[in-house]
């Protein structure tokens, strides 16, 4: 079921967030930079912070146990590239286990109709170049690319693919 997040979900919330993130992007071992990151960003109270702006959206997915994914979607956020609006798919994560059950694709259609509802001509998102499946699985659904950037921690830098979705695709 996909469902509006509530507060009392903040914590699931960064307990998906950091599993997803260490899943994904941490898999020669963790090393304090990263650590010290994930931690920082993937709190309760990050997730409580998100919940009570107006300008931003999380559903979530709920099987019969618990929440086992979520996207985030934030307003005034503007793109690292031209061509974009500022509506921002900011985060589409789901459990590793649950990767492949459609929760992911149930999510992000879900996501495209609240972000069709904006007005705004369309949406975007960054994904990092290494992540070949979540950039696969984004243009299978739509999404092109428009652009990269680059996601930094700290000094360090990552490139990502920018992508966007016109939202004159989405069915009524």
């Amino acid at each position: 079921m996909i469902r509006t997040a509530r507060f009392e979900d903040a914590s699931s919330l960064a307990a998906i967030g950091m599993e997803v993130w260490l899943n994904t992007y941490i898999r020669d071992g963790v090393n304090a930079f990263f650590a010290d990151y994930a931690l920082e960003h993937f709190t309760t109270s990050r997730f409580e912070e998100a919940l009570s702006k107006k300008d931003n959206f999380i559903l979530v997915s709920e099987n019969k146990v618990g929440l086992d994914g979520f996207v985030h979607i934030a307003l005034d956020a503007p793109a690292p590239v031209s061509g974009c609006s500022d509506l921002e798919i900011a985060k589409l994560y789901v459990q590793p286990r649950h990767q492949g059950s459609g929760a992911g694709g149930r999510l992000l259609q879900a996501a495209l109709r609240v972000c069709a509802g904006t007005g705004r001509p369309d949406v975007w998102l960054a994904v990092n170049a290494e992540n070949q499946r979540a950039t696969e699985f984004y243009l299978r659904k739509g999404f092109a690319k428009a652009g990269e950037t680059r996601f930094q921690i700290d000094r360090q830098s990552y490139p990502n693919h920018v992508l966007r979705y016109d939202l004159a695709l989405v069915a009524a």
